[in-house]
């Protein structure tokens, strides 16, 4: 039997997408395997979006060759900047044995038996038309055990951001026929799936048939589902529909993953996003208006190519001013054939050691912020969507609020199940608690060990 070990990098929707990887992988007789020293196949699964990604990526590789050339296993880099370098990575990495772009997941069987059976190397990056694109389809049979689970409903992006190289890696917008995404949810429901996470790099952008709203709404009344949640958005497909979906629908989880990249509208302009600060939380506002209490969570990039101290200071008072449950804050680096990127000089680079100084005050104030909203829940019951043992602490439980606040607590509660929580201790990234009783049972049979899994 052939082992194959899948090393992710980046974003959610990589994550979701190596699972696929060891699906198809299945079909030639591979079993996953829990490390790299025991592998037949090493994937390296990458991310192009910021470059100490890439870096990450490289410095693996360099530590998967001495593997290879114990064990003779193959190794090969699948993702983003598979797509990006194509066949050039070969070239830079010589004892690579294959690449493959994001569309070509569905051949990696064929890859890996061209590359044993006629000893070459391969790159397979060719874009599949819009209309030819098969979505990978999950197997029911590898989410036996969770009680949450992605599903992908759209991939690529057709807004051109001037940061951003995911048109580039990921190609145009192409949403996933409504039906498929329903018919997926009801399958994941006879294992044991109790939430699910619609994913897609601007998935609110959702043009399946139906409306991205009407797609959360029929989603939520699937016998079985307790939330529904999605990531990414663009805050210019925040519609009033989809605001509207959250007032109606209870098991459309109140939190929203909404990036601003900016509090300047100067930056705003030169990042080609098409909104303002005041439009943006003019949305923002009838949001919570139509769901109070729900938790917002965003994405800042600082030091952009002509950010000045005046534009960073009105990031930090949008900071303050939203409150954000948490956000993903990182520093500018330029893309390979972006805007920004050949813009950067023109625009007025800014200095790496001032781009870490601003990071860092940013990340202070939203620690202070995250650790606020948490400690203002101690005392109080929460709602939590038991997931399992705690990952930290294995004699206690784990899961997450509506909210997705993460909560580890002391009790008994059955995976699946929803317990209310009292809330003991609250920090910027997590909250402990005792359990106090259930809400409910879950209304679909006992989950299933990954190992019964058919």
């Amino acid at each position: 039997m052939k082992r194959y070990f899948v090393h992710t990098f980046g974003c959610q929707m990589n994550v979701n997408e190596s699972l696929r990887m060891g699906e198809a992988l299945a079909t030639i007789g591979y079993r996953p395997t829990p490390t790299a020293e025991q592998a037949d196949l090493i994937i390296l699964n990458t991310c192009a979006i910021r470059e100490k990604a890439e870096d990450k990526m490289l410095s693996a590789l360099g530590r998967y060759r001495a593997i290879k050339t114990q064990r003779g296993a193959l190794l090969a880099v699948g993702g983003c900047v598979a797509q990006q370098e194509k066949g050039k990575l070969l070239a830079r990495v010589p004892y690579l044995d294959f690449v493959f772009g994001p569309d070509a997941i569905g051949k990696l069987p064929e890859l890996v038996t061209r590359v044993v059976e006629d000893r070459v190397r391969v790159a397979e990056t060719a874009w599949v038309d819009s209309e030819e694109y098969v979505f990978p389809r999950a197997d029911p049979g590898s989410s036996a055990g969770k009680v949450s689970e992605f599903v992908t409903v759209m991939k690529g992006c057709d807004n051109v951001c001037s940061f951003c190289v995911v048109p580039h890696t990921r190609g145009r917008e192409v949403s996933r026929p409504f039906v498929e995404v329903l018919q997926e949810v009801a399958s994941l429901t006879t294992v044991g799936v109790r939430e699910v996470t619609l994913i897609g790099q601007n998935v609110n952008s959702y043009r399946g048939g139906i409306s991205f709203a009407e797609l959360l709404l029929r989603l939520a009344q699937v016998p079985g589902i307790e939330r529904v949640r999605f990531t990414t958005s663009h805050p210019h497909d925040l519609s009033d529909a989809l605001i509207d979906a959250f007032r109606q629908e209870p098991r459309i989880a109140p939190h929203f993953h909404l990036p601003v990249q900016s509090g300047s509208d100067d930056v705003l302009r030169r990042m080609k996003r098409d909104y303002t600060v005041a439009q943006y939380l003019e949305r923002l506002a009838a949001l919570r208006a139509a769901r109070p209490g729900i938790a917002v969570t965003t994405d800042i990039i600082v030091g952009f190519p002509g950010e000045t101290e005046e534009d960073f200071q009105r990031t930090l008072t949008l900071t303050e001013q939203v409150r954000y449950e948490n956000q993903f804050s990182f520093v500018f680096s330029a893309r390979p054939r972006t805007v920004a990127a050949v813009k950067e000089t023109e625009w007025g680079p800014v200095p790496h050691e001032v781009k870490v100084e601003r990071l860092e005050r940013l990340q202070a104030i939203q620690r202070r912020i995250s650790g606020e909203i948490g400690a203002a829940l101690v005392g109080h019951e929460v709602e939590v969507l038991v997931e399992g043992p705690s990952r930290s602490h294995p004699s206690r439980r784990f899961g997450r609020t509506p909210e997705n606040r993460t909560v580890n607590f002391d009790g008994t509660a059955p995976a699946g199940a929803r317990a209310r929580v009292g809330i003991t201790h609250g920090s910027p990234s997590a909250l402990l608690g005792v359990e106090a009783g259930l809400v409910d049972l879950p209304p679909v049979p006992p989950l299933r060990p990954r190992n019964e899994a058919a």
